[in-house]
């Protein structure tokens, strides 16, 4: 629930509101493209991934619905623990509105700044003075992708052969009570380690459904990697612009001293063209230069504003890409020690399992 001070007159934020997938979706583009210099969180994921097979992959499964609302959630909170983020007015009307806030977004024109894949691809490959700093994020980037998409499926891998081992606990569970039916000394105790197991093997659903919930603290920063190649690619589609802003430029003076000196440094079309059917007049020649060189004072000065804003993007940039490292490090530790935490207390139960079996196993 949003939390705000409210004027005279104003109407109250609404104490819960229901929100579809797809208007999540919404909001995360939206701030995305407001806020390129930030690493946006990511939404979890709308369907199941790297899950063990006796899972359910249907994304209308309710455990997974339960978890995906989980991971929503945790959204909001990321996004209103942010410094920057927390104030926008959008995301305020997302929580505190029940309509309008669509068309509030929509009214931004957020889809008219969107960046075009192919534009970011032509960027990638034809820029060519990259900053060294986000090149290197990007290849981290993808490298930590790689990392944790690796890790969750070997996490699925031993979760399937955690199951079985566990499930086959129950069936010494059975065989232990049907032997206890045709004892009479060893048969209390066959019954009570048999029980033992059959808990045991009973404990593994809860277990592994406890499991997922550090699976999608990992997943959450599969996504993250994402958020970051997209804050490399804006500062590459900058570059870029930056590049060929001094590349038109550059072209513009030489074209003016050319005219000035009547000298021709490279072949062009317009060169050959003068030599076929003469020079131009002077009059024609002084009003070409007065016309390139206002073009190349607004070059100048356009040049000069790509370099403050490339400036200021890189600043803001790596201060929330830092932000962000402490954030990672943070969580990926504290998710990592309880995932460790969980199987340690998963051996003791498995050994206390035995201990009780052999104390049954001590009494007949």
């Amino acid at each position: 629930r949003a939390v705000e001070s409210q004027s005279e007159g104003q109407c109250a934020p609404v104490e819960s509101l229901w929100r579809r997938y797809s208007e999540f979706e919404l909001l995360r583009n939206y701030l995305s493209v407001t806020y390129p210099h930030i690493v946006v969180p990511p939404l979890p994921e709308k369907r199941a991934d790297f899950v063990w097979h006796k899972l359910s992959a249907d994304n209308m499964d309710p455990d997974f619905v339960e978890r995906r609302r989980i991971g929503l959630e945790n959204f909001l909170l990321r996004v209103a623990s942010h410094p920057v983020l927390c104030q926008d007015k959008i995301f305020y009307s997302f929580l505190t509105q029940e309509g309008g806030w669509k068309e509030m977004v929509n009214e931004t024109g957020f889809q008219l700044k969107a960046d075009s894949r192919l534009k970011a691809l032509n960027a990638t490959f034809r820029v060519k003075n990259p900053d060294k700093r986000f090149t290197e994020l990007k290849h981290y980037s993808d490298e930590l992708q790689s990392v944790i998409s690796h890790l969750l499926r070997v996490r699925a891998r031993v979760a399937d052969r955690l199951y079985g081992v566990y499930k086959v606990h129950g069936n010494y569970g059975r065989v232990f009570s049907e032997w206890s039916a045709i004892e009479k000394e060893m048969g209390d105790g066959l019954q009570s380690a048999g029980h033992h197991m059959d808990v045991y093997a009973a404990s593994i659903d809860d277990i592994l459904e406890e499991e997922e919930h550090y699976a999608d603290q990992l997943k959450e920063y599969l996504f993250y990697a994402e958020a970051l190649r997209a804050v490399c690619r804006k500062h590459e589609l900058m570059q870029y612009d930056l590049e060929m802003a001094a590349q038109d430029l550059t072209s513009k003076k030489q074209q003016c001293e050319e005219l000035a000196t009547g000298t021709v440094r490279t072949f062009s079309l317009k060169g050959m063209t003068s030599k076929l059917f003469g020079q131009e007049t002077p009059e024609q020649r002084e009003a070409k230069i007065k016309v390139l060189e206002e073009q190349i004072q607004e070059g100048e000065e356009q040049l000069k504003s790509k370099n403050l804003e490339g400036r200021d993007f890189v600043k803001s940039a790596w201060a929330d890409i830092e932000r962000f490292k402490e954030q990672k490090n943070h969580d990926l530790k504290e998710a990592l020690i309880s995932y460790a935490v969980m199987q340690i207390s998963m051996c003791k139960k498995g050994i206390q399992v035995w201990t009780n079996a052999k104390e049954c196993f001590s009494k007949m």
